[in-house]
């Protein structure tokens, strides 16, 4: 396999790019992919058996159980996030090892529970999201990683890139084994 088939397993939307300007449309865009998420991911996995729930999505990546866990754990953190930036003045945030979390055991039960979460997180997120004002939507977190700020409205892009980006692991996978 190489380096740009790898890259294109790992990537297979591409990398997140911020829009040059963040319209209300483009928000809205956004908004709506985070909250039809849980949805579209239930149709992708619920009826897999475990044999195909525990299939990588790439060589050394992630089972699509795993995938599903991490979505949950992922945007757990997010809403946090989104909550801290809201109610503190550009607070820092924890960042966490979404590789080591991927490896607890809690990684390894039913989907069936972050399918759950997931579905009312994303409940409650969508309707923070939608209720944000211009002045909310400029308020920001530090990520110590990155050094930076994030903004809410940019930040609503990238949750909305990787919801899409954890759904097109799944659903290439899917296509590239033929399952329905």
């Amino acid at each position: 396999m190489t380096t740009t088939d790898l890259e294109k397993l790992k990537f297979p939307i591409g990398k997140f790019e911020k829009p040059a300007s963040l319209t209300k449309e483009i928000l809205d865009s956004f908004i709506n992919d985070i909250e039809t998420f849980p949805q579209r991911l239930d149709q992708e996995v619920s009826h897999l058996d475990r044999q195909q729930l525990d299939t990588p999505y790439r060589p050394g990546g992630w089972s699509i159980r795993q995938v599903v866990h991490h979505c949950a754990d992922s945007h757990m953190n997010s809403i946090t996030r989104f909550k801290l930036a809201l109610t503190e003045d550009k607070p820092g945030i924890k960042p966490y090892f979404e590789d080591r979390w991927a490896e607890l055991p809690d990684s390894r039960i039913a989907i069936e529970p972050s399918l759950q979460l997931l579905q009312g997180l994303h409940l409650r997120w969508t309707a923070l999201l939608k209720s944000l004002t211009e002045e909310e939507l400029a308020k920001s977190f530090i990520h110590p990683e990155h050094g930076k700020e994030f903004r809410l409205d940019e930040n609503i892009g990238v949750y909305a890139w990787h919801c899409n980006h954890h759904l097109a692991h799944i659903t290439g996978l899917k296509k590239q084994k033929g399952w329905k």
